[in-house]
């Protein structure tokens, strides 16, 4: 099974920027649509970041024109950079492919953000 392995988070103030990085095991990474993913405390995991095997990206509208996503697929990586962080950003960002789809995998531990003055 897909896993993946998140890192880059942290704490920041308010218009801050941070960039975080996913790992993800496997050999036909390359293949695989991407999400970026958060949960804040109470509330439901959401993507908010989509990249698919050909480089086309979707952002949840809470997000357009702040983040964007990349990979480079002969690291196996997946890459969100953050800027203009607001307070309702702060939650545990997770990566995986979409539910259902060959490249979904078992969730990592995340990665904190924190944004607060």
């Amino acid at each position: 099974q897909v896993q993946f392995v998140e890192s880059g988070g942290g704490s920041v103030q308010p218009g801050g920027s941070l960039r975080l990085s996913c790992r993800a095991s496997g050999s036909i990474f390359s293949i695989y649509g991407m999400g970026w993913y958060r949960q804040a405390p109470g509330k439901q995991r959401e993507l908010v970041a989509y990249i698919s095997s050909g480089n086309s990206t979707n952002y949840a509208d809470s997000v357009k024109g702040r983040f964007t996503i990349s990979r480079d697929n002969a690291k196996n990586m997946v890459y969100l950079h953050m800027n203009s962080l607001k307070p309702e950003d702060t939650a545990l960002y997770y990566c995986n492919a979409p539910r259902g789809t060959p490249g979904f995998g078992s969730w990592g531990q995340g990665t904190q953000v924190t944004v607060s003055s």
